[in-house]
């Protein structure tokens, strides 16, 4: 492991920490999940904090401001505060160029830091490569331990891609074998991605902890879908397929409108039933074809089904969940699967990809189904037999419910903590550190 700045030792007087400082350089926990670049990670890290907070952990989340009229730390919950350092120009920047930043943005930092005593951190935790970089030369000057999470990985990802998807850079694979190296503690989303860690990446098991990300239970929570339908306007017979999710090639909603079509194509009669609604705003290659699951439906013949809607807040996603007979999670590599959970927390069924993270979201062929590849016509077969057959449906739902219950925040952020507790304790006992 690389040794420190000369002369710095640990910082560390205890095994639980006090305040941590939370890295989210691309994408700020106070942004919509749903659009640009913010998703299930932009949950992850204010469900979280605010869990942590409320055991007496303080967190400061350090992301990269977007404008000019942000200031420069916003008070996200007791406990938590973001805090907006301007680095680069203002304005959402592509994740690929975000990295000619990081110098700025580590300055930022460190000078936020600056005006605390010294010690004010006891732990980094950072959030994707990017922020993995900048949370490494935090965690060297500030001499206290790293802990990171991928979220998604390069390797992965470039051996699943979508037609017409672009690779990951090779810069963003190389930043990842550093940080596996250099940090003290990695976290994994499930057992899938611990292994994946040590298959492509060489991690040791040893500096590995498996933590499942929850789902809210006060949010997402079971209720009549006739009155889930009427919030939506939609007639109490509807059959809803749903999609939840940022729009690009690799989450893969085409998947769904293509099998609806194929449904269609089967089984006309539920033409006047059916609605397909795909829930989200535009992020990555996406982005690049504003327009592609509009033409797709138009050449697809279900326009008049197909309803693109832009992000919804956590609560409104709750009723659309409940107002579906299935949700889709067609995704080609997904590191968790947060959409999944929430839609099972409120008793509707999941038809995903057998894919990632998947397996341990979806419980199938008991809260969901999952389906090997992303041949539409596979996926049209369920759909058929999840609007077809309620009661097989419904078992499913009520299932799901109970799958959900046992994937709570309150347990991630229990996870959390013993994985803190290991990264300090080995900081102790490396010296120098991190």
């Amino acid at each position: 492991m690389a040794s420190q700045t000369p002369g710095t030792e640990c910082q560390i007087g205890t095994a639980r920490p006090r305040r941590i400082a939370a890295i989210s350089l691309h994408t700020s926990p106070l942004d919509q999940p749903g659009t640009g670049d913010a998703g299930g990670m932009n949950v992850y890290v204010v469900e979280v904090a605010k869990r942590l907070a409320g055991r007496g952990v303080a967190v400061d989340v350090f992301t990269r401001a977007t404008s000019f009229e942000q200031p420069p730390e916003v008070e996200m919950a007791p406990g938590v505060t973001v805090r907006n350092i301007a680095a680069g120009p203002y304005g959402r920047l592509d994740k690929t160029a975000l990295s000619r930043y990081l110098c700025p943005f580590v300055h930022g930092v460190l000078r936020a830091e600056a005006e605390n005593l010294s010690g004010h951190y006891d732990l980094v935790h950072a959030h994707y490569w990017l922020s993995g970089q900048a949370g490494w030369s935090a965690a060297r000057e500030w001499g206290v331990p790293l802990v990171h999470s991928m979220h998604t990985m390069a390797r992965v990802k470039n051996m699943s891609l979508a037609e017409g998807d672009t690779p990951e850079p090779e810069e963003r694979v190389k930043g990842e074998d550093a940080l596996v190296a250099l940090a003290d503690r990695l976290v994994a989303n499930t057992d899938d991605e611990a292994a994946q860690l040590v298959n492509y990446y060489g991690a040791d098991p040893n500096r590995i902890s498996t933590v499942f990300p929850g789902v809210d239970l006060e949010t997402f929570t079971p209720g009549p879908r006739a009155r889930a339908l009427r919030r939506l306007g939609l007639p109490a017979d509807t059959a809803l397929l749903l999609f939840v999710g940022r729009v690009q090639r690799l989450k893969a909603p085409d998947v769904l409108l293509r099998a609806s079509a194929r449904l269609l194509e089967t089984a006309p009669h539920l033409r006047d039933r059916l609605v397909v609604a795909v829930v989200g705003g535009q992020s990555g290659s996406g982005c690049a074809e504003p327009d592609l699951l509009s033409d797709l439906a138009r050449s697809l013949g279900i326009a008049d089904v197909v309803r693109l809607e832009p992000p919804r807040s956590r609560a409104e996603l709750a009723h659309y969940y409940r107002a579906a007979t299935a949700t889709v999670v067609p995704s080609y590599s997904e590191s968790f699967g947060l959409v999944a959970v929430e839609s099972q927390a409120c008793g509707t069924p999941v038809v995903a990809a057998n894919v990632g993270g998947l397996p341990t979201a979806v419980h199938d062929g008991v809260s969901g189904v999952l389906i090997d590849g992303h041949d539409p016509d596979d996926y049209a077969r369920v759909l058929h037999r999840m609007v077809t057959e309620p009661a097989w449906r419904d078992r499913m739902g009520a299932a799901g419910v109970r799958h959900a219950s046992g994937l709570s925040w309150e347990a991630t952020v229990d996870g959390l903590l013993d994985a803190y507790r290991g990264a300090l304790e080995r900081c102790r006992l490396t010296v120098p550190c991190p």
